[in-house]
């Protein structure tokens, strides 16, 4: 069948004339289309982590020797509280929450846009100015407090680099916040007709547990910072104890936030793995509602485990069972989320393409992280390895073997439909090669130093520490070189790779049913669901799935984008293409 055939016989829309497209220019202004502001997110955080990259491999290097012989402390403490601030609140959680989330839930909805365009340009353009001035704290002397800034040593170490740290991270909750809010109203208003929750792509499903944790944990970090500030600053005395105020109060307020936040860094890309692993095992994803109401769980549960991070301050002991049995009970609903992945791919037809093994590396290297929280979640054990080595390999099998890795594996499934462009495979599996050595090589090793006693954040160490050490620090190099693979692939595909089809995976969500990149205004018409967002292997043709959408006897049955084999009008798309160019640019 041909594609013109095709098109008269599911009824879709011909794309023999290209609908209008962004130019580069639109990257670089205040721009209201939710697929401009999605790379402008990815780049700008991708940037951030360059910075927070080098500033760690600048710690490894130091910590390859027990002396301190590259830094002096003082600054190594500035390098590993900027490394966590950026990694955190300028790579993750913009890549993640704002990147991914802008481009891929109006078009997996079927929508045109956000709820908020401009609200949504807002919450972007917040970001830059506060990173710059979170950089321009090396000016006046950065924080040295670390990402958690305990007061009282926030409220004498580097006042003035305190107060740009506070001021960044306001800046930051805040575009936060906007940005959740516009997801949520999107996902909850703007679904096309047909698609009720039960329908809805896992990732939404992730999104709308992510914007929950945003808008209830978010304003009490945002309290809890301007309680420091004004201790920094006005001499007030909510959190020093020289006056009167409690410090551990600040630790709750933190937590209360931080270890959500842990959650909102990892759960978007719980969404991005559920949707990559079906697509390329030619399976349906096993378990959707349980995997869909876990993340409800998660949400939850999050918000009522915090004090785990406080077992050493003077907690109660009735208290910390309390929190000991929650931080072990939110285990549960990710088991089932893990357990629902491996055996979506159990059995099925897997492509070990860049996109699967970034998400077969999350699934281990997440698995570990996961494990070693049940273990740090005992109080017993946490007593022991608190604030060592153990903690920090236990943070990064998390969010680097989690959120990044996740990171990796979204970008290398949607850049096709992002971009037009297919990536180089080879490249992708020698970029997945090198992050999955230089990773593990770096991280593994500290669970040990951890459990023999070496203490994080310092500069100085017993020279017992120093194999380890430099093994950790050799496998941080190796991270480092990774990205190089990544940068050239990215940049030369953009430019010059070959040009993608539509649909280059035959999956089935809505995303894939628009041209590659999307048309400003997204679809054509409006999009009617025909299908499942999981129903691979159902109908005669089933057993071609694997078959280019080019090449298949019959695309309507074998792959092709048939989540829509119907389509009907927009009323709200104007006739004439250049009445739909900018049509966004006017609506709020």
């Amino acid at each position: 069948m041909t594609q013109a055939q095709l098109q008269e016989a599911a009824n879709l829309p011909s794309h023999g004339t290209e609908p209008p497209q962004r130019k580069w220019r639109d990257y670089f202004t205040f721009n209201t289309d939710h697929k401009v502001i999605a790379i402008q997110y990815l780049v700008t955080g991708f940037i951030f982590y360059l910075i927070g990259g080098a500033l760690a491999t600048v710690i490894r290097t130091e910590l390859a020797t027990p002396e301190p012989d590259l830094v002096d402390p003082e600054f190594y403490n500035s390098l590993f509280t900027l490394h966590g601030t950026i990694m955190i609140f300028l790579w993750i959680i913009p890549a993640g929450v704002g990147g991914f989330a802008n481009f891929l839930l109006p078009l997996m909805i079927g929508a045109r846009d956000m709820a908020f365009p401009r609200l949504n340009a807002v919450a972007f353009w917040i970001v830059p100015p506060a990173g710059l001035l979170l950089m321009a704290s090396f000016l006046v002397g950065p924080p040295q407090a670390g990402w958690t800034s305990y007061p009282p040593l926030s409220l004498i170490a580097s006042q003035a680099g305190e107060a740009i740290w506070i001021l960044s991270l306001l800046l930051l909750g805040t575009s936060s916040i906007l940005g959740a809010i516009n997801f949520f109203v999107t996902i909850l208003k703007m679904r096309v007709p047909g698609m009720g929750f039960n329908q809805m792509p896992l990732f939404c499903w992730a999104m709308l547990a992510t914007t929950g944790l945003v808008i209830i944990a978010t304003p009490v970090l945002a309290g809890a910072l301007i309680l420091l500030a004004f201790d920094l600053i006005a001499g007030t005395a909510f959190f020093n104890p020289t006056g009167g105020g409690d410090p551990v109060v600040y630790q709750h307020m933190f937590w209360f936030y931080s270890h959500p936040a842990v959650y909102i860094m990892v759960m978007p890309f719980f969404g991005v793995i559920s949707e990559v692993i079906p697509v390329h095992s030619r399976k349906p994803i096993f378990g959707y509602r349980a995997i869909a109401y876990s993340s409800l769980a998660i949400s939850f549960l999050g918000l009522i485990v915090w004090a785990h991070h406080m077992f050493t301050s003077g907690t109660p002991a009735w208290l910390r069972m309390f929190f000991m049995i929650t931080t072990m009970v939110i285990a549960v609903p990710t088991g089932i989320k893990v357990f629902s992945w491996l055996a979506t791919m159990w059995g099925g037809k897997i492509r070990l393409n860049s996109a699967m093994l970034f998400a077969m590396g999350f699934i281990s290297t997440f698995v570990v992280g996961g494990l070693t929280g049940v273990m740090v979640a005992a109080v017993p054990f946490d007593i022991h390895v608190h604030d060592t080595y153990f903690v920090v390999a236990h943070l990064h099998y998390v969010l680097f073997g989690g959120s990044v890795f996740g990171i990796y594996s979204g970008l290398y499934h949607w850049f096709p439909k992002m971009t037009g462009r297919m990536l180089n495979e080879t490249w992708g599996r020698i970029h997945f090669a090198l992050t999955y050595i230089g990773f593990n090589l770096t991280f593994m090793p500290m669970h040990e130093l951890g459990l023999l006693g070496m203490p994080r954040r310092v500069a100085m160490y017993d020279p017992s520490f120093t194999s380890l050490n430099r093994l950790c620090t050799l496998g941080s190099y190796v991270l480092a070189v990774s990205t190089i693979p990544f940068l050239v692939n990215a940049v030369w595909s953009w430019m010059y790779g070959p040009k993608a089809s539509d649909n280059p995976w035959q999956a089935l969500t809505l995303e894939w049913m628009t041209t590659s990149p999307p048309a400003i205004e997204n679809f054509e018409v409006l999009p009617v669901l025909a299908t499942g967002p999981y129903d691979y292997g159902y109908g005669d043709r089933s057993s071609e799935v694997n078959v280019p959408f080019s090449e298949a006897k019959d695309p309507v049955l074998s792959a092709g984008p048939s989540s829509v084999l119907r389509a009907e009008p927009d009323p709200a798309v104007a006739a004439h293409p250049d009445d739909r160019v900018g049509e966004s640019q006017n609506r709020e």
